[in-house]
């Protein structure tokens, strides 16, 4: 069976974008009976804005959108993801880093990549320098090729040393990175499809890494055309936003963004459904559902405008 899942970060409320994003990973799910799940990652607390999640969480249900189980939160995970470090450390694949972002970006020779993310250049690679403390922890990379079979973009091949190089797992500021709790959420919550915006590619091959080095299995995935702003841009979270628990969403907005998502991904939903409920718009993609629509379509603008000018 099937497990997907739509793991949204609560740093600002639900956009086209992040929609997109649901509704792939939904129907990805559900066409064939398979499990939905959703993963509120909350980890990076700084920037998480509070009440966001349960905004997000309205929304998804305002929408349309029904989950299998309880919403897990990441904040909540924190000796999960210990464990996971622990074995890395344990396997000697994991060491202690004393480099500030301004070192490396000092003394890396490559440029940053996509995520704004200059080269570990492996400076503690072997042992702290002299007169470094420990800042936070990395994993050891290797030449080895990342290979996978992208749902829609289809045969995939990474390098990490040419990619990033030996990355964070837990950060300067005593937090876990994203990498690493992902994985183990993905692993510990029987994830097996993990369906996603194309933004989030350079991630999978050090996530795949991760999990051949804790021997958890790989799930399949699938990374979604993005949304785009005039001239390509990519989307803030603060451009087209869905809706919000303060300002509301009716059938009608509702109806119109699941439309425009199916749209967007090549779905073709029949015109005299753009005002059907959103549940019955799902099921429709559900039932209809073609990866082969998707992997046509191109990165580009949402197809209906944005909440703030449905009435206009």
């Amino acid at each position: 069976m099937i497990v997907g899942r739509f793991a949204p970060s609560p740093t600002g409320p639900l956009h086209t974008g992040s929609l997109v994003a649901a509704v792939g990973s939904y129907l990805m799910a559900r066409r064939g009976g398979g499990r939905w799940l959703v993963r509120m990652e909350d980890l990076d607390s700084p920037r998480v804005v509070p009440g966001c999640g349960d905004d997000i969480l309205w929304t998804l249900e305002a929408l349309g959108f029904a989950w299998d189980g309880a919403v897990v939160r990441q904040s909540e995970r924190g000796e999960l993801y210990q464990e996971a470090l622990d074995r890395l450390i344990a396997l000697g694949a994991a060491y202690p880093c004393g480099c500030s972002r301004a070192e490396i970006a000092r003394v890396a020779t490559a440029p940053h990549d996509g995520d704004g993310e200059f080269i570990y250049p492996g400076t503690c690679r072997n042992g702290l320098p002299a007169g470094k403390s420990a800042r936070g922890w990395r994993v050891r990379t290797t030449a080895e090729p990342i290979r996978f079979e992208d749902l829609v973009l289809g045969p995939l091949v990474f390098q990490l040393p040419s990619l990033c190089g030996d990355f964070v797992v837990k950060r300067s500021d005593g937090l876990f990175a994203y990498q690493l709790a992902v994985v183990v959420d993905d692993a510990l919550q029987g994830v097996n499809q993990v369906v996603r915006g194309a933004d989030l590619l350079s991630s999978t091959p050090r996530q795949i890494h991760l999990q051949q080095l804790l021997g958890y299995a790989t799930p399949e995935y699938a990374h979604l055309p993005l949304v785009t702003g005039p001239g390509g841009a990519k989307l803030s979270k603060r451009d087209n936003v869905v809706s919000s628990a303060s300002t509301g969403i009716n059938i009608k907005d509702a109806s119109r963004l699941i439309f425009g998502a199916l749209a967007f991904l090549g779905q073709n939903p029949p015109p005299d459904l753009a005002t059907a409920p959103p549940a019955e718009l799902l099921g429709w993609g559900v039932d209809n559902f073609g990866v082969a629509a998707v992997r046509s379509c191109r990165p580009g603008p949402f197809p209906v405008p944005d909440n703030r000018s449905f009435d206009q």
